[in-house]
């Protein structure tokens, strides 16, 4: 039997199968964090010319935009919805397998259920976890370094397992759904590299290829069947070194949702680690940004790859939340940092590009090219006085998770800094719904939550 088989029969399998309680907390907890980002990703200012020229695809008014809740085509909101989770850095990932897999099935999963629903919470709960659990495998598979934006790509691959469980395709659908996805994945690397805005956009490709992955799948389009280990399939031209008995491994495993990890601050993950150690460290030894001589971050060839890089006077805000060094002297100036920290008048802040220069990263003799932790952060100050912090794991990972007061702190100032700010009873009520998702009669009344009507 092909792994491609093994995949998809345990994909079917999984609908009548309970959740764990340790599944269900963490689908809840992270679905809300999405939700949360979301908002926030209607304020950065590229949303309205994206959207306009999103409208230009296509007429239709099946699903929304979330935050605005203009009415437009599945392919167009999936398509925007899940650029607007991913545009700020925000949303959580899997460190291990290096996949962004919410950003993805919440897009997807939300806009079927408008289009097709009602789909009980329950349902939807439980293709949010397959769609997470596919996403983890692939990628928790892999070896090689990032080239091609496994982010995106692996994310797509495990959603269309989850909207398959929703949509209800038996096995032979699936199989097709999975194929269709795999000829229609894109983005690599270079976007990243430049810190261009089309890389969450890349997000939005990959969320849209799902949506027509599945709809060609219930039209009798047969995709690709070897689309894993074909001779031009995902792990023969994408991720080139992998593990099978890993990937057989993992696909039996059913709680890859737990393994989640919060991002604390809008940034790439790979830059939480020196903020996490500068915080850590100023909170023990008192010391200011005006005593800072240096600062060095030895982190694993991963964190090189995806944020060393200078801080530029003319940045956008696409590369300077993947540069460790501003993003570092942001929480050493400003004591956290926040969405606001990549507006066009921070960025061009004197001060912090000064003390960026004093930030230098180094890579570790880690092995691994997929692994974030672990990392040592040290500081040197005026005076002569040396402190350093090892971090096996970084806050915001299950190993050092965000408590609920930091969640709930997080998700509060996400709704408050979207383009139509949420008011503390929306707040708390979008909570409320989540804390009872699995008794939601629809689970597209979320989106009733997220639409807020203009002024």
């Amino acid at each position: 039997m092909s792994i491609e088989t093994r995949l998809v029969e345990r994909v079917v399998a999984r609908r009548d199968q309970p959740l764990s309680a340790r599944a269900r907390e963490a689908a809840r907890i992270f679905l809300l964090d999405t939700l949360g980002v979301a908002l926030s990703g209607s304020r950065v200012s590229l949303s309205a010319p994206l959207t306009k020229t999103a409208l230009r695809w296509g007429a239709g008014e099946e699903a929304r935009a979330w935050c605005g809740g203009l009415r437009v085509p599945a392919t167009t909101a999936v398509f925007l919805n899940a650029w607007q989770i991913h545009n700020q850095e925000y949303d959580c990932v899997h460190e291990g397998a290096v996949v962004h897999p919410m950003a993805i099935a919440a897009a997807t999963l939300l806009a079927w259920s408008e289009v097709n629903g009602p789909v009980s919470g329950e349902r939807f709960m439980r293709a949010v976890c397959v769609s997470v659990d596919v996403a983890a495998a692939i990628g928790m598979a892999a070896r090689n370094g990032l080239r091609f934006f496994r982010p995106a790509m692996g994310s797509a691959l495990g959603a269309t397992a989850g909207l398959s469980t929703l949509a209800g395709l038996d096995a032979a659908a699936t199989h097709s759904a999975m194929g269709n996805t795999y000829s229609q994945l894109s983005g690599t690397m270079q976007a990243h590299v430049e810190g261009s805005a089309v890389l969450p956009v890349q997000m939005g490709f990959n969320a849209r290829a799902v949506l027509t992955a599945v709809e060609l799948a219930q039209a009798g389009i047969r995709g690709p069947h070897d689309f894993l280990t074909g001779p031009f399939g995902y792990f023969r031209l994408i991720d080139t070194e992998w593990d099978e008995r890993e990937l057989a491994r993992r696909i039996e495993q059913d709680d890859h949702v737990a393994e989640l990890s919060h991002k604390p601050f809008p940034t790439g993950r790979a830059a939480h680690g020196g903020v996490d150690g500068l915080l850590e460290l100023t909170a023990r030894h008192k010391f200011g940004a005006d005593e800072v001589v240096s600062v060095l971050v030895q982190a694993p060839p991963l964190v090189i790859q995806l944020v060393d890089r200078p801080a530029l006077p003319d940045m956008s805000p696409s590369y300077a939340r993947l540069c460790l060094p501003y993003i570092a002297a942001t929480a050493l100036l400003r004591g956290s940092v926040e969405v606001e920290d990549f507006d066009t008048a921070a960025l061009r802040d004197t001060a912090r590009l000064e003390l960026a220069g004093r930030v230098r990263v180094q890579v570790d003799e880690n092995p691994s090219r997929n692994a974030l932790a672990p990392q040592r952060v040290s500081v040197e100050l005026r005076g002569g006085a040396r402190h350093e912090i090892a971090l096996p794991a970084v806050l915001g990972s299950p190993v050092r998770p965000l408590s609920a007061r930091q969640r709930e702190a997080k998700f509060a100032s996400c709704c408050r800094s979207a383009a139509r700010p949420l008011d503390d009873a929306r707040i708390a009520a979008l909570g409320a719904a989540m804390n009872d998702l699995e008794r939601l009669p629809d689970a597209s009344s979320l989106i009733d939550f997220l639409v807020i009507p203009a002024q």
